[in-house]
């Protein structure tokens, strides 16, 4: 008998970080023939987390180039990918979140009529170019979607008032946390050696990432911002993993450049960042994935941006949205790094995006999409998993 055959596509850091549970799930799965097509939208760092998550696609469409646009990653992830879906005649195609690869990756599989599993569906800003592009991609990918895998149950709510069919839904929780909880067993050593010293001494750690594109106007503030705060508690360390776009750097590097106790390094591998997270006293981040990861760690967020598409944590109280404002940045860090109480209400709130079981839930959608099998339980946000451990980590703040 003829299984099922599931494509999962897939381009860039975050995506394969998120894909990766759910690949090695449907790999284990008898049920299913499982095909995983990387289109190498993000070369070098998609690479090391195939690697550490033991992925070898089966097809790279290697469509980057340099200074591509994002019309030209469009047209060509739909343009390779279609030959793909043409030779291999995939049962479903599941994509994941609001990237370019995804978006085109979905608009291909529908036009060939073939059905679109959507990896974390319902996110949403409600502000169209806020994130950008992403909220537009989301939003497309929603309307050609067999299969909903909302992690939460705002989403699944944010998906019901724009008039998607409630049984196409499913709360899985998000796969960001499964893969966090598999990498906190990793023994994982910094190679940058300012890191790895920062990993067995007391400093605090303030922790900084920036690389949103409607952000790029804002980035030198934050550069200041992180100026300022270093000069405010010159016995703590101020790290940022610095973007490899040009224009992040060009904006940020010289507000901070010479400052002693301001660690710039290269982007960090998926299993040093996660252990840098772990180690972070609190997280300045424009990033989404990183909303998601750090309150499972206990660490306090601070938001860079006017908005979120994932305002469960905000509402739980581990997420703050600090918005762009340089003096805002500052006061808002200075007072979770100088009230106690202020901090330890952040960094023990509950996180309400997962219990390390969505890959699971989300491989029992697949089955009763395909006919294979039955959905399971929706995730609900009360049933948490203890905080990571990382080994070799100093962890306690």
């Amino acid at each position: 008998m003829t299984r099922p055959k599931i494509m999962t596509v897939y381009g860039t850091r975050p995506e394969a970080i998120k894909v990766a549970p759910l690949v090695k799930a449907l790999a284990a799965d008898d049920r299913f023939e499982s095909l995983v097509v990387s289109t190498g939208q993000h070369r070098e760092m998609l690479e090391q987390v195939n690697s550490m998550f033991g992925i070898v696609p089966d097809v790279d469409l290697a469509i980057m180039k340099p200074g591509q646009t994002l019309n030209g990653i469009v047209s060509r992830v739909i343009a390779a990918l279609d030959e793909v879906l043409e030779r291999e005649q995939p049962d479903a195609v599941v994509v994941h979140g609001d990237t370019s690869t995804a978006m085109a990756s979905a608009i291909a599989a529908f036009n060939r009529e073939i059905k679109v599993v959507h990896l974390e569906a319902g996110l949403r800003t409600d502000t169209l170019f806020s994130p950008f592009p992403e909220e537009a991609n989301r939003r497309l990918i929603s309307r050609v979607s067999s299969l909903n895998l909302a992690p939460t149950a705002l989403s699944k709510r944010n998906l019901l008032a724009e008039n998607a069919d409630e049984a196409t839904i499913v709360v899985t929780g998000n796969t960001v946390i499964d893969a966090l909880i598999e990498a906190s067993g990793w023994d994982t050593h910094f190679t940058d050696e300012k890191l790895e010293q920062l990993a067995h001494d007391d400093r605090r750690v303030i922790l900084v990432t920036t690389h949103r594109r409607e952000n790029l106007t804002a980035m030198s503030a934050i550069g200041r911002a992180m100026k300022r705060l270093a000069e405010r508690y010159p016995d703590a360390a101020v790290v940022l993993p610095a973007h490899l776009n040009p224009k992040v750097r060009a904006a940020v590097l010289p507000e901070i450049d010479g400052v002693e106790n301001v660690i710039v390094t290269e982007p960090l591998p998926y299993n040093e960042f996660t252990k840098l997270m772990a180690r972070a006293t609190i997280i300045l981040t424009d990033s989404g994935g990183v909303q998601e990861e750090a309150p499972a760690l206990g660490k306090p967020v601070l938001v860079m941006r006017e908005n979120t598409e994932r305002p469960e944590a905000v509402e739980a109280g581990t997420v703050r949205l600090v918005g762009l404002d340089e003096d805002r940045i500052v006061a808002e860090a200075a007072r979770l790094l100088d009230d106690h109480e202020a901090y330890a209400a952040m960094a023990n709130a509950v996180n309400p995006y997962g219990d390390g079981k969505a890959a699971a839930r989300a491989v029992a959608a697949v089955s009763a999409l395909t006919g294979e099998g039955a959905r399971l339980a929706d995730f609900a946000a009360g049933a948490m998993m203890p905080k990571p451990e990382y080994r070799g980590s100093n962890v306690d703040q």
